[in-house]
């Protein structure tokens, strides 16, 4: 490998389907002296911007052919960029085919994944969205970056432009090494968003092999404690809303636990797409409390009488435009982050007096009916799953008690089970009214769930309700998944409840079914778990 910053740019091959900044930039590259070679759109691009442009076919001595499929997969291309200049044998062989080296290979591949957003379903269309003469191009410069200096992003003209114009047409080889790396990230994401889309198409949910690629989207202060670095990306292929793409209006820096809860309170909001005005607290990702209300304002209110000390400090998410109102209200205690599709000016103005909360708004809420898969770290490796995309049925609800439920405690169970999904296990929730009353979590055993939750609601409790069962009176209780005995059943009826909805399934149902009719409950099953580790 050469010892210097490497020989002079003589011949820059320049084919881009992103022109941003590339006139001025291909116009600084002439005035330094560096010819310019070029192809179909680029280089009529480049002409009518009055530069001068020779054609990659006048180098190969052959036409472009096959509707622009094959332009430069030629030797007389490959071999100038893969030369190892080091080499008096490489150099011989240039001179003897007149080739002349090229040191500089700027290339921004096809938008296949900007397709892939509106297009997928269109085969025909995609497949001549997949770049190969680019990648090529890319993989070959960054392989020999000792001598060629790739450059796959717009955002990298400034640096080149500067170092060839410092370094009498040279750039360093540090640089040329980091833009290398670049161009072999984008390529590898570039065929991981092809690889993926052809899954897609083939209906398979399982790969021999599977890729996750991501751009920086924020360097983070840190990650869970100090002494963890951490960063967030954005996954190539993001669609539709995201906490990653949310408009940040005002507030400090959203630190790596900001990102999981409000990642955490996006979902569970996006439960109530249809419900009345709602709001969702959450608190180290676990919900403390959600409600609907008449207005936005009177499902706060709601939502965090259920747990007024875990919502100090939380994240609220709301299904609605945020209102002046409702804004004031979330403002009366410390809050880290807000969420919602959009906000009013007057919430705006509300959220202004205190400018280190930080205010996010989405656009719109999660879809209901796709999401991405989850992925999660392992040692040694990584899961995936399909979103947890299951929902209360009411075709496949099946009561098991003696009595059924009644109109407003169907409604309770439904409710609380939409919460449930998103509470750690083991879960349980009260809730009555459309709002919360206690929520237990994350439980070795699922009757200490339950002992949680009834702690909890005692807490919340008015003065006039200071003891459980008048707290949690004709409530309905969820759990995320079945009773393994019948002691949760039996906390459960003690602390009020009068409805319990779970998946079913255990060893045991016949004796919880059993105590839940000895007190007079009303039980139905959904044969859906939802497990939430």
């Amino acid at each position: 490998m050469t010892k210097n910053n490497g020989f002079p740019v003589e011949r820059a091959l320049i084919s881009v389907s992103d022109k941003a900044g590339l006139a001025e930039f291909a116009r600084r590259l002439e005035l330094l002296g560096i010819e310019i070679v070029s192809t179909g759109g680029t280089a009529t691009y480049l002409r009518d911007s009055g530069i001068p442009v020779r054609p990659v076919s006048e180098i190969t001595n052959f036409p472009e052919i096959l509707e622009g499929r094959v332009k430069t997969l030629h030797p007389a291309i490959h071999g100038a960029i893969l030369a190892n200049l080091d080499l008096s044998s490489t150099r011989a062989a240039l001179a003897a085919h007149g080739m002349v080296p090229i040191g500089l290979v700027v290339i921004n591949l096809y938008p296949f994944e900007q397709a892939a957003k509106q297009h997928a379903s269109d085969i025909g269309m995609m497949v001549e969205k997949i770049d190969i003469g680019g990648a090529a191009l890319l993989r070959g410069a960054a392989k020999n970056h000792a001598f060629v200096t790739a450059v796959s992003d717009p955002s990298d003209y400034g640096l080149v432009l500067e170092e060839l114009a410092r370094n009498g047409r040279r750039t360093t080889l540090k640089t040329r090494r980091s833009l290398a790396a670049k161009a072999f990230a984008r390529v590898a994401a570039y065929d991981s968003a092809i690889a993926a889309w052809f899954a897609s198409t083939s209906g398979e949910t399982e790969t021999e092999s599977f890729s996750i690629t991501g751009k920086l989207r924020q360097k983070l202060r840190y990650g869970e404690n100090p002494h963890q670095s951490a960063a967030l990306y954005e996954v190539q292929d993001r669609t539709g809303p995201s906490i990653v793409a949310a408009e940040q209006v005002q507030g400090k820096e959203l630190s790596y636990n900001n990102i999981v809860d409000a990642d955490a309170a996006l979902e569970l909001i996006s439960e109530f797409q249809e419900e009345r005005p709602s709001i969702a607290i959450i608190k180290h990702a676990n919900p403390c409390g959600v409600a609907t209300g008449e207005t936005l304002a009177d499902a706060y209110r709601k939502a965090v009488a259920c747990d007024t000390v875990s919502a100090f400090g939380g994240i609220v998410a709301s299904n609605r435009i945020l209102d002046e109102e409702t804004a004031k209200e979330i403002l009366r205690i410390f809050t880290e982050v807000v969420i919602a599709p959009s906000a009013t000016p007057e919430a705006k103005q509300v959220f202004s007096t205190k400018p280190n909360t930080r205010l996010l708004l989405t656009g719109s809420l999660l879809p209901l009916g796709k999401r991405s898969p989850s992925f999660r770290s392992v040692s040694g490796g990584f899961l995936v799953q399909d979103a947890d995309l299951g929902s209360v049925d009411d075709q496949t609800l099946r009561t098991v008690t003696k009595r059924e439920p009644t109109p407003q405690e169907h409604s309770d169970m439904i409710f609380a089970m939409k919460i449930a999904k998103h509470v750690r296990s083991n879960a349980i929730v009260f809730a009555k009214g459309g709002a919360t009353l206690g929520i237990g979590a994350g439980q070795m055993s699922r009757v200490d769930s339950v002992r949680l939750a009834v702690w909890k609601a005692t807490n919340a409790a008015t003065a006039a309700e200071k003891d459980a069962h008048a707290a949690l009176s004709a409530s309905a209780v969820a759990s995320d998944a079945f009773f393994p005995f019948p002691d949760g059943v039996i906390a459960a009826a003690d602390a009020g409840a009068t409805a319990i909805i779970q998946p079913g399934g255990s060893l045991r149902d016949e004796a919880v079914i059993a105590a839940a009719d000895e007190r007079g409950l009303a039980m139905v099953l959904t044969g859906v778990r939802h497990f939430r580790h």
